[in-house]
């Protein structure tokens, strides 16, 4: 296996694909990797939704203001968060949870009651900025086991979520969505970014250490 950070290095933000499919025992990787990154109290705000339907699509394309990669994925993902920590979520995490480990284990439940006073200050706003904070988490790891199997993606905050949220009827399911993901494979001949030196902040300007 690559270096991690040679992985790293080889991937970055593809422009154009190739609409080339993801086997799916790979694809089940990448959400794999999503569902096991960790989040705040282990309450995992958030659920994938994996469209590879060309015609769904090609109807979001120009919600995600036509980014090419949007239809020229072989899946795109949409990272969609809880609009609210409701009691009734909170508890269904905790009691799976206690069903699980087989265990009834007082910290369980003062986590527990905790979740819901901590959420339950909180205004749905702010409810939504932390899930999203939780799934962005998920969609590094999903991006990193992608490119450990030299699978390009795309992250893409460029979108109407209202009229996504819209389209896909998420309100019905209590989410809101966050984040798209374009996954699939670069074309080489056609994207421009492919040829770009990789810049990021020097790392004396970007890591402090305090000792």
């Amino acid at each position: 296996m690559e270096n991690i950070l040679d992985l790293l290095n080889w991937r970055y933000a593809t422009k154009r694909m190739t609409d080339e499919k993801v086997p799916d025992e790979e694809l089940e990787i990448i959400l794999k990797a999503a569902q096991l990154a960790p989040s705040g109290i282990g309450l995992q705000p958030y659920e994938i939704i994996v469209i590879c339907n060309p015609e769904i699509k090609k109807q979001i394309l120009p919600i995600a203001m036509n980014q090419s990669v949007t239809t020229e994925s072989s899946h795109l993902l949409v990272f969609a968060v809880w609009d609210e920590y409701t009691t009734e979520r909170i508890d269904h995490v905790f009691d799976y949870l206690i069903s699980k480990r087989n265990s009834e284990s007082t910290s369980y439940e003062r986590q527990r009651n905790f979740a819901k006073q901590f959420f339950g200050n909180m205004s749905l706003e702010e409810n939504f900025h932390h899930a999203s904070k939780q799934a962005n988490i998920a969609l590094g790891m999903a991006i990193t086991a992608a490119a450990s199997l030299k699978i390009d993606t795309t992250p893409m905050e460029g979108f109407d979520p209202v009229a996504l949220d819209e389209f896909l009827d998420l309100h019905s399911k209590g989410l809101r969505s966050s984040m798209l993901l374009s996954v699939g494979y670069r074309d080489s001949d056609n994207d421009w970014n492919l040829k770009n030196e990789k810049v990021r902040k020097p790392m004396d300007e970007f890591v402090t250490y305090l000792s």
